[in-house]
Parts: C-alpha cells; sequence; structure tokens
C-alpha cells in the first residue's frame, strides 16, 4: 500500500482521481489540496464524494507521500516541486503540460502507456499527455510506425466542455455550448508539438503535417476524433497492423463497428475504428477526456512506476449509455 497526495484535487482531474484513489486496492489517499477550497468538505464540491478517511481540502500538505499527482495549471507544476521538501524517492505525475516536450522536460518521460511503458517503468517523474494528443496519437502511431503516412493527415476532433477545465468561460456554460457548435484554435492546438513529437519517434523521417481542427462539442466529456489521409495498402493489411501495435495493451481496442462516444464515457478505454475508402483511410478514435485523456492514464502510469498490473483499479467497460 502507497500514501497518495494530489494537488489541485478540487478540479475536474482532480475529483476523477480522487474517485480512482478512493477505489485502488494499492493506494490510500494521503491528502487532497486545493488552495481555493481549503478546508471546505470536499462532498461540497465533488458531490458524489464519500469517504470516512479524506473528507476535506488541505491548505499545506505533509511532503512523506510515496506519490505526487500535480493537477495544477498549466505551468505552475515546476513552481511545486521547487518549493517543496519532497523526498527524492517520491514518483510523480504531472498532469499539466510543463514537462511534456523534451525540450523543457528534464528528467520527465512523457507518458502516453503505449509508447512508452518501459521508460515509464523506470522514471520517477512522468508527463501525463494531453487529452486531444492522447487520442490523435492513438489512431496514426502505428500508421507512422509501419511508414505509410505519406501525405498530410486531416483530423476533426470533437471535446466535451470539461475540457476547458472547471472555472467557468464564456464557451462553457450550458446556454452557450447547448445546440452549438465551433471551432477553436485551427491549425494550432498546442498539444500538436507532443503528438508531432511522438510521431517522430517512431518514425525519425516522417515531415508530414496534420492538418487539425478542434472542435468545442455541446456534451460535457469525451473525445470524438476523425482522420483521414491517403494509405496504399489494403484495409486489413491496415488493420492486423493496428492488432499487432496494440496487442498487449489493455486500454486499446479496434473495432470494426463504427463507434459512439458512449461507450468509453467513465473509462480509460480508447476505441479505434478503421475504414478505406479507394485509397483514403478514415480512422476514428474516441477517449473519455477526463480519464484515458487525463486522470485515468495518470493512474495506468502510475501502476506501472510501481510495478502493478496497468488495468488495476480501472474500468475496462463503459457504465454509461
Amino acid at each position: 500500500m502507497i500514501r497518495a497526495g494530489i494537488m489541485g484535487a478540487a478540479g475536474y482531474t482532480g475529483g476523477e482521481l480522487l474517485r480512482l484513489l478512493e477505489a485502488h486496492p494499492e493506494v490510500d489517499i494521503a491528502w487532497a489540496h486545493s488552495r481555493s477550497q481549503a478546508g471546505r468538505p470536499i462532498a461540497e464540491v465533488h458531490a458524489d464524494w464519500w469517504s470516512v478517511r479524506t473528507t476535506r481540502f488541505v491548505g499545506t500538505v505533509d511532503p512523506a507521500i510515496d506519490g505526487l499527482f500535480l493537477c495544477v495549471p498549466h505551468g505552475e507544476s515546476a513552481a511545486i516541486l521547487a518549493e517543496g521538501s519532497w523526498p527524492a524517492t517520491l514518483k510523480i505525475i504531472d498532469l499539466s503540460n510543463t514537462f511534456r516536450l523534451a525540450a523543457h522536460a528534464g528528467d520527465f518521460v512523457y507518458g502516453l502507456p503505449e509508447l512508452r511503458a518501459e521508460q515509464i517503468a523506470k522514471s520517477q517523474r512522468v508527463a501525463n499527455p494531453g487529452c486531444f494528443a492522447t487520442a490523435i496519437q492513438l489512431a496514426l502511431l502505428p500508421l507512422a510506425a509501419a511508414g505509410w503516412i505519406k501525405e498530410d493527415v486531416h483530423i476533426h476532433a470533437l471535446t466535451g466542455s470539461t475540457g476547458a477545465g472547471q472555472q467557468s468561460r464564456p464557451t462553457t456554460h450550458f446556454s452557450w455550448r447547448d445546440n452549438n457548435l465551433s471551432v477553436y484554435k485551427a491549425f494550432q492546438h498546442q498539444h500538436l508539438d507532443e503528438i508531432y513529437q511522438s510521431l517522430r519517434q517512431v518514425a525519425p523521417d516522417y515531415t508530414g503535417r496534420l492538418n487539425f481542427l478542434p472542435l468545442r462539442g455541446n456534451f460535457s466529456r469525451g473525445i470524438f476524433a476523425s482522420h483521414y489521409t491517403t494509405v496504399h495498402e489494403d484495409l486489413a493489411t491496415i488493420r492486423a497492423q493496428y492488432q499487432d501495435f496494440y496487442r498487449d495493451q489493455p486500454f486499446v481496442q479496434i473495432s470494426t463497428r463504427n463507434p459512439s462516444l458512449k461507450q468509453v464515457i467513465n473509462t480509460n478505454r480508447c476505441i479505434l475504428y478503421l475504414e478505406k475508402h479507394d485509397d483514403r483511410l478514415l480512422l476514428i478514435s474516441i477517449i473519455d477526456n477526463l480519464l484515458k485523456g487525463a486522470s485515468g492514464q495518470a493512474v495506468q502510469n502510475m501502476n506501472l512506476q510501481f510495478g502493478w498490473a496497468p488495468s488495476l483499479g480501472l474500468q475496462l467497460k463503459a457504465s454509461v449509455f
């Protein structure tokens, strides 16, 4: 049994981590930190929370823990790690974008388990991938590894309102989101850099362009990403490459049926679906942005760090329909 702490536990990803770690057979939650909610009962912020041990947010933390999750705003992780008297043996998972890119990573390993499981298992510090980045990488990595991406890839991906965080903004209000769609950060989303970084890891000569249009969806959680590009291999050969690439990955499913988003909500799964139209390959990738796109993946990384089964404490089947 290990003791874990969560910094920034009042937000959406912090709330998901609380639920996952409370049910994890090898984890005891030592504390849940929040600057804005210190002293307040957790159940007043996360209404479905119930625990006889961890009941209130704290404003100060005990560094004597085994695992630390950073669910703080982008850019704040470095200061937290510099200020605290953290033990040298502490295993850290940062859910912000601070350490995802190699130029800023230091001793952090990029934490996409389907790509870097061995490195994660040996690392003290892991940079959890972004949600869009996770969905898109899982769709494209097998193609890149086979050397089959020869042209630009066109990507449309819709994300739920929880992807923008818990703090209210004009484009997260129900009255704005409901019955509405909009494109934002066209061709320049911040997750593109980490996607390119991973594609070039498996295909060093890759020089293609990702034409990425992110959309704000009128739903709460989940990412539905569609990708298309020219691939000359037949569909059976392509599907075999995907099945082989993800053979030992418990959370990636290659589906033969066109999927819907509710199949992954409240799970750590990614479902991939492939179609061929002449020489155009269509790829659909769906995940829960708060789980496989954030907190669930963080627990998956923790499991690897501590030598446990990757799926320990994580759901494989959707519970909402």
